[in-house]
């Protein structure tokens, strides 16, 4: 039985390098981008297809994409601006 990762473990797998895929947030430092699974995610694949596809990557790094995809959509933060 597996346990439970906790949010700094999950958040521990992503990834950046600026010599990796640009830059850009990967998964453990595979060519593997955060974006890459959330285009997957919405793009209809299921995570049992997304593992199919990718075997290199497992359950914990989908979820670890989807927290630091909302670790980023919960700091933003909308101002506006008197014209």
């Amino acid at each position: 039985m597996n346990k439970e990762l906790s949010t700094d473990e999950l958040l521990a797998r992503i990834t950046v390098n600026p010599k990796l895929m640009l830059g850009k947030p990967t998964i453990r430092g595979f060519r593997m981008t955060v974006e890459h699974i959330l285009e997957a995610l919405a793009g209809g694949m299921s995570q049992s297809e997304i593992l199919e596809e990718f075997p290199f990557l497992e359950v914990e790094d989908i979820q670890a994409a989807l927290l630091y995809a909302r670790s980023l959509v919960q700091e933003e933060r909308i101002i506006e601006l008197n014209r």
